[in-house]
Order: structure tokens, then C-alpha cells, then sequence
């Protein structure tokens, strides 16, 4: 059995970038973080194609993926949106120092401080704890990847939403709240829904259950390039490039939305063909 091929060296890197994102959390650079889990999920894309090509899939392969994907696109991914909600805590006044590194790690060290040895911090014990429900994404996320080892149905499509995917949508946070980190000193009114903690972390908890849902969705992984059995992921590419363009940042959730939309279409349609085909 061979440990060190080329697909298992990507899925090592996957795992690599999930565990310097942790770190940069921990030392408040969730503007660094999110991109290192980006680069984690290019190469989880081409492990799988690699080991496809290459003739090299096995049990070995999917057990080292799913130990690599609950670190990138589960405890990094929790670790970052709990870093998010500790900025929230303060409602919409999150920014006191004008640089967003320098701010994210005055925030997280004064929260750590206060839950760990009790510091004083102005804050309620019930908000104070609040963060902590970030973990429900690793938690969900293990039972996903376990779930989706194990799941005949899952060869060609997915019964919940990927994990990669999650974290795709969860870094929409962090990069929205640099990008927009003048524009919230300025008028934090116009954001208080993206700084209402209550309102994260119901978010937290409803893609976390998304992630073991009985909810069918089209696979991302092509198998060849060509149009037919593929028009659905061509679709989604060619609406992700048109939204990335238009609205940058603004365009990670609803391109998720519109993965979601897509793909119940297909399932949609392909019943309606198999009810046809059956009567």
C-alpha cells in the first residue's frame, strides 16, 4: 500500500492549509485564515480527480480526505466563525482600532481573557459564552463526512451540503467584515444584521443541520468535461463567475443559494422524467 502518492500528497496540503488557518485564527488574522481554506479546497477538488486519473482510488485515499476535510472544512471554518461572533458581542460598535488584524486580536484576546480567567469585560454571561456555538460546524461536519463515507447514494451526488462548501459560505463573514471594515466604522446602523450575534449564530446552527440533511444536491466533482450530464455544474460555474464579477464578495452566499436552487431544479426534473418514463 502506498502512503506517499501524488493524490494523498494533495490531500495532505488540504490538511496543512486547514491547520495554519487555525493558527492564524487563534492569533486574530481571520483576514488571512479564509484564504489558506480557499487554497485547501482547490486542493481537495483535485485530490479525488487525481486519484481518478491516475488509477489510484481506495479506502486509504477516502480515509485520509475525510481526516483532512474535518480539519479545513470543520474545526477551521468553527474556529474562524467563533473569532466572527466574538466581534459581534459589542453589537454594532465592533471596531475600536482602525485596522482590522489589530482590532480581530484586541477583541479575541480581551474575550478569552474574560471566559477563561475571568476578567472583567462589560459583557453578559449569557453573550460572553455565545461563540462557543461555532463548534456546532466541527461537530455536524464530522457526522457529514462519516456519513457520506459510508452512503451508496452519495457516488454521483450528495445527501446534504458538502463541507466545502459550508466553509465556502461561512468565509463570506470574514471577508465581508474586512472589506467593509470602513464603511462599519462609519455607519455600523446599516450593518447591525451582520453584527447581530443572535442572528449568526441561528445562521451557525442552520447550516450545520444542512450539512445531514436528506437534501439531494448535484456533485461538484466533474468525471468528464463535456456538456451532457454536466449542464447543471456548467450552469452553476457560469452564474458563481457572473455574480463573483458583479458583486465580489457579496456573491459567496448566493452562490451557495444558488447551488442550492440548482441542484433541487435537477432533482426536480429528473423525477419528472422517471414519473414519465414509469407511467
Amino acid at each position: 500500500m502506498k502512503l506517499f502518492t501524488l493524490p494523498n500528497l494533495f490531500t495532505g496540503m488540504n490538511l496543512m492549509c486547514g491547520i495554519i488557518a487555525i493558527v492564524f485564527t487563534f492569533a486574530g488574522r481571520i483576514d488571512v485564515a479564509p484564504w489558506l481554506l480557499l487554497v485547501a479546497a482547490i486542493f481537495d477538488f483535485f485530490d479525488g480527480m487525481l486519484a481518478r486519473k491516475m488509477n489510484l482510488s481506495g479506502e486509504l485515499g477516502k480515509q485520509l480526505d475525510s481526516l483532512a476535510d474535518v480539519v479545513s472544512f470543520g474545526l477551521a471554518p468553527g474556529f474562524i466563525m467563533m473569532v466572527v461572533l466574538v466581534l459581534c458581542l459589542h453589537g454594532d460598535a465592533p471596531f475600536y482600532i482602525n485596522d482590522f488584524a489589530s482590532n480581530t486580536h484586541f477583541e479575541l484576546q480581551n474575550w478569552m481573557n474574560s471566559v477563561f480567567y475571568s476578567a472583567p469585560n462589560g459583557l453578559q454571561n449569557g453573550s460572553l459564552y455565545l461563540p462557543f456555538i461555532a463548534l456546532l460546524i466541527p461537530f455536524f461536519s464530522m457526522f457529514r463526512l462519516a456519513k457520506f463515507n459510508i452512503d451508496d447514494r452519495q457516488s454521483d451526488a450528495f445527501i446534504g451540503v458538502p463541507t466545502p462548501l459550508n466553509t465556502i459560505f461561512f468565509m463570506f463573514f470574514p471577508f465581508v467584515l474586512q472589506s467593509e471594515f470602513s464603511a462599519i466604522q462609519l455607519y455600523p446602523s446599516s450593518y447591525s444584521w451582520l453584527l447581530n450575534e443572535y442572528i449568526l449564530s441561528g445562521i451557525v446552527l442552520l447550516m450545520s443541520l444542512l450539512l445531514i440533511a436528506e437534501l439531494p444536491l448535484i456533485s461538484l466533482k466533474f468525471k468528464h468535461f463535456r456538456w451532457r450530464d454536466n449542464e447543471y455544474r456548467y450552469s452553476l460555474l457560469v452564474g458563481s463567475c457572473i455574480l463573483i464579477f458583479s458583486l465580489f464578495v457579496w456573491s459567496i452566499p448566493l452562490i451557495v443559494f444558488l447551488y442550492l436552487i440548482i441542484s433541487l431544479i435537477e432533482v426536480r426534473i429528473k423525477k419528472n422524467k422517471q414519473n414519465e418514463i414509469q407511467s
